[in-house]
């Protein structure tokens, strides 16, 4: 009710303020203190960067702007494409400023030519700017853009931020896709409609607590009324050849904002992987080994399509709807195993093969809608938000085992059938307002959140015996969650100082049901989570900055589903309903110098994190994978990172990373111990972007990451090294763009995972098709110099959706 209150005073405050008017006066130089005369001067908005009002530079380089309404601005010049750092103004009172600074460099190769600008790097309070748009970094995809973002550590297909996986949005809309399909689509999205990337270590409390770090991708504005279009499409050449193609369309009116967008991607995969497990006795001596090679072919043919239209009624009103529907028919993937197991002495004791064919059916929809008010006080406005989910996936399974001896003669059959349907119903609500209040800026909103979550599993159709699996396993379990959050953030900036101070209270309320077994987990609780970011500038080449955070990690619903996926009848996928939430503290402190050079300090203390963990049973001889809550787990690292043009066609950007990494659990195939897994690692990725036509059309890339080892759960990896080329070339006034790219040369993308302690050990090897090479191309069409208003739809609840790859 506190926050109820807070809201509506703050609502009504904003109808009784009243607006004056002042003045900001100022001159623009270059960095050697010369006047430049006639640039450009642009007031923002602080809290969306969205254009207030302008003017230009006299013959002297002085400005004056006149009827500026109090608020939090921000202002910056530009002149020939180039740019002073934005500064943060509260206006109360009519101000002269010192010069702002652009810093006018020698962009051209050996004559005046067109060519890219530089990436830009910029601290604010709350998250690092990265500003690609114009430059040699945006000629490649949204994904390539990602992999050069400062802090972006890339595993696999997964993007993390200091150890944690991150989630992607688009346009502060996110991206509702597991990690491969989230390449998938940054793959085919060009970054030339890429403004900057957004990273988010801490999100503020406007963000839903849950989640962790966030990339925010940020498209460029539209600017004019027209129609554009494309086509494109991706041929890949690795083990088996793939393709993908997709179109867009957008048309926009005075009013009217229309995208909508198809894609198709069938694909066939093979993914080779090496098993081994060392079953231990009572006296830790190995009395029996298993080795298994897994082949595994994947079959799919996914496919995407939104609509997305914009609607402004007014200057004040405005309507969005957002609908994505992403299906993927037919989806199969056949795992053939064969397995031998050996005796304390490493003789042959006997032999086993498994088929295993798995067919899914998946349908997402999602549909959201947004109404915006934007009041008469400057900067205020209020929206409403609704959304709606369905979600229904069918898998059927058929598993079939043969048993030799070990002189490869036939012993025994094994096998069973399974029957799987899960379907989710996810509904939400949400307003939020924003207003100035004095020399300060005010959010404050509202959200509830339903879900429901419906899963059975059947088991069927048995042949022979084994002791491990057994129709008792067939479920029923049922998920309800309701969520009821409100928040409220206060901006504030003065002189050289920046601070952002965030409150958000959530009540959780879940119950999970298994009609089967009559079992009953409930959750039911209120937790504050508090977030303060400070951002001091005392020059224009110096910032340092700290902030603070506590999130929640909730368990996907999938892991909480009681249920047991076999690989074979002893390697096997176990859901757990008793899986409770994990509260974060995160502290971060930076210090930048001129924008190229970024150091970072960072402790996070994750509590009770919920991991993966792999446990062998020695005396049944299973290997079960779960999720579980560990005892106390935290991470700590050093980073730092260069972003600087070595020459007007070379950009040199290089990330190293750190960092410590700990996670205390419950050995509990180990009679119960507490066990503690840790490492020292290090990151560091080398990325060399080379303009190599004078018109800045032909681009090429060359970039080498490495991963030592790291945690995952109670496995630790080895290194991995990953070197990439790349060739962009763009044709006929950009309407063309041809691509092409080579990844894992070198075929060192292959990390082995091991778990190795007490009376465990165990590891595998998985080789997926990494290594490749990827041709693209892309055809524009109509006014293909508009920039749409594509977006994804943003909702925390449908994140947890997405299964483990």
């Amino acid at each position: 009710m506190r926050i109820t209150c807070i809201f509506l005073l703050v609502f009504l405050t904003s109808h009784i303020l009243t607006a004056q008017t002042y003045q900001i006066k100022g001159k623009v130089v270059d960095r050697s203190n010369n006047a430049i005369p006639f640039a450009n001067i642009l007031l923002l908005q602080a809290s969306d960067s969205t254009f207030v009002k302008g003017t230009s530079a006299d013959g002297t380089g002085k400005f004056a702007l006149s009827e500026v309404k109090a608020n939090v601005y921000l202002l910056q010049a530009s002149y020939v494409g180039r740019g002073s750092e934005p500064r943060a103004l509260d206006v109360s009172s009519d101000i002269l400023l010192g010069a702002l600074v652009i810093p006018l460099e020698e962009n051209s190769l050996e004559e005046v030519v067109v060519t890219s600008q530089r990436p830009k790097l910029q601290r604010l309070a709350d998250r690092l700017v990265f500003t690609v748009e114009n430059t040699v970094v945006s000629q490649g995809s949204s994904w390539d853009i990602l992999k050069s973002t400062p802090g972006v550590i890339v595993n696999q297909s997964d993007l993390q931020i200091r150890g944690q996986s991150a989630t992607v949005y688009l346009n502060d809309r996110k991206v509702q896709l597991s990690g491969q399909e989230v390449r998938d689509l940054l793959e085919g999205l060009s970054g030339a409609n890429i403004k900057s990337v957004e990273v988010i270590a801490n999100p503020p409390a406007q963000y839903d607590a849950e989640g962790g770090p966030i990339l925010n991708i940020v498209t460029s504005k539209n600017i004019v009324p027209g129609y554009k279009g494309s086509v494109n499409g991706t041929y890949t050449q690795a083990v088996f050849p793939k393709f993908g193609v997709g179109t867009s369309h957008y048309y926009k009116t005075e009013k009217l904002n229309l995208f909508a967008n198809y894609s198709i991607s069938p694909k066939k995969e093979i993914r080779k992987a090496i098993k081994g497990i060392n079953f231990i006795d009572l006296n830790e001596t190995v009395f029996s080994n298993w080795d298994t090679n897994y082949d595994q072919t994947t079959r799919s043919k996914a496919q995407n399509a939104s609509l997305i239209l914009d609607y402004d009624f007014d200057d004040k009103n405005s309507l969005n709807l957002a609908t994505n529907l992403a299906t993927n028919p037919n989806w199969e993937r056949a795992t053939n195993l064969n397995t031998q197991i050996r005796n304390g002495q490493s003789q042959l004791d006997s032999t086993f093969t498994t088929q295993n064919m798995e067919n899914v059916d998946n349908t997402n929809l999602a549909v959201d809608l947004t109404y915006v008010h934007k009041m008469k006080k400057p900067g205020a406005k209020l929206s409403f938000n609704g959304h709606y989910t369905y979600f229904d996936g069918v898998s059927s399974q058929n598993l079939t085992s043969s048993y030799f001896d070990n002189g490869g003669n036939f012993l025994r059959n094994f096998g069973f059938d399974t029957d799987a349907q899960q379907d989710i119903q996810i509904f939400t609500g949400q307003t939020d307002f924003a207003t100035p209040v004095g020399n300060a800026s005010v959010e404050t909103g509202l959200k509830i959140s339903s879900v429901a979550s419906k899963n059975r599993i059947d088991f069927s159709n048995f042949i022979g015996a084994d002791n491990n699996v057994d129709a008792s396993l067939s479920d029923r379990f049922n998920y309800d969650e309701n969520v009821y959050a409100g928040y409220l953030s206060l901006v504030k900036n003065w002189d050289k100082w920046s601070m952002k101070l965030g409150l958000r209270g959530e009540l959780t309320k879940a119950t999970g049901t298994s009609l089967t077994l009559n079992e009953i987990n409930t959750l039911d609780f209120f937790e504050p989570f508090p977030s303060v970011y400070v951002l001091y500038s005392p020059s224009a080449k110096h910032s340092f900055a700290f902030d603070y955070g506590r999130n929640v990690d909730r368990p996907k619903y999938n892991d909480l589903n009681p249920f047991r996926v076999f690989f074979n009848e002893n390697d096997f996928e176990e859901g757990n309903p008793g899986l409770r939430p994990s509260f974060s503290n995160n502290f971060n402190f930076n210090y930048t110098f001129n924008s190229e050079l970024f150091f970072d300090v960072y402790y996070r203390d994750n509590g009770e994190n919920i991991a993966y963990f792999v446990f062998q049973d020695n005396t049944n001889q299973t290997l079960v994978e779960l999720k579980q809550n560990v005892l106390d787990s935290k991470s700590y690292g050093i980073d730092l990172t260069l972003s600087k043009s070595i020459a007007p066609f070379w950009f040199l950007y290089a990330y190293t990373s750190l960092f410590h990494e700990e996670e205390t659990f419950l050995a509990s195939e180990s009679n119960n111990q507490v066990y503690t897994n840790s490492i020292d690692g290090a990151y560091a990725y080398l990325a060399n972007y080379l303009t190599l036509s004078k018109d800045g059309t032909f681009t090429g890339e060359v970039t080498m990451t490495y991963l030592s080892k790291f945690l995952f759960g109670s496995y630790v990896s080895d290194d991995q090294l990953n070197m990439t080329l790349g060739l962009r070339k763009s044709l006929f006034k950009d309407r063309i763009t041809i691509s092409l790219a080579a990844e894992d040369i070198l075929e060192k993308y292959v990390p082995t995972y091991a778990s190795r302690y007490l009376n465990q050990d165990n590891f595998y090897r998985r080789r997926a098709e990494t290594q490749f090479i990827r041709f693209g191309l892309t055809y524009n069409f109509g006014n293909f110099k508009l920039n749409d208003n594509q977006r994804e739809i943003d909702k925390k609840e449908r994140e947890r959706l997405q299964n483990e790859e």
